[in-house]
């Protein structure tokens, strides 16, 4: 089998790829309006991915011979994939609820988190070795990281829990919406 790169193949697989790219960016970001009960968002970008990709691959299925054309319809998935996940960190914010159980430790842990002003609630629990602080906290996912790292500073044996938050309501969480009286 013998490839032949001209100028048009290499600019008819680039369009391919920005295509693609351009499509699986949208379905991320269809996905996470989907998960957010976005409804009226979700359907309306969903009619410009079908678009998108009724004409992508209604090109590539016409020469399946044609190397270049699949291996950017593959890799503008791909990195599609990555750009939609990408695009979602950037501007659309998104919520965890950190949930710490915890022996020892508990009101430290509690004490430090607050002073780096994430709002926190704390109830006790009995867990199978006895009395237990169970600390909770819902924050942007971007700062996960950092909230992860204190409670582990403090006790690096702590069960820590990480959930997603579909649509948070009330309450104090930094970087999130404002608060509301």
């Amino acid at each position: 089998m013998e490839f032949i790169f001209t100028p048009e193949v290499i600019a008819f697989a680039g369009l391919i790829f920005g295509l693609r790219v351009l499509n699986y960016s949208i379905s991320t970001m269809r996905l996470v309006f989907i998960g957010r009960g976005m409804r009226f968002w979700a359907a309306f970008i969903a009619f410009f991915e079908a678009l998108i990709f009724a004409v992508v691959i209604a090109r590539v299925v016409q020469d399946l011979g044609n190397f270049m054309s699949l291996l950017a319809y593959c890799l503008g998935a791909s990195v599609g994939s990555y750009v939609g996940m990408w695009l979602e960190t950037k501007f659309i914010v998104s919520y965890s609820t950190v949930t710490v159980i915890t022996h020892h430790e508990g009101a430290n842990i509690a004490d430090a988190l607050r002073s780096y002003n994430y709002g926190v609630t704390v109830t006790k629990g009995e867990g199978r070795d006895g009395q237990v602080d169970i600390i909770r906290s819902t924050t942007v996912n971007k700062d996960i990281a950092l909230l992860v790292s204190i409670v582990q500073d403090i006790n690096h044996n702590a069960f820590i829990d990480v959930e997603a938050v579909r649509t948070p309501y009330r309450g104090w969480i930094p970087g999130g919406p404002p608060r509301k009286r």
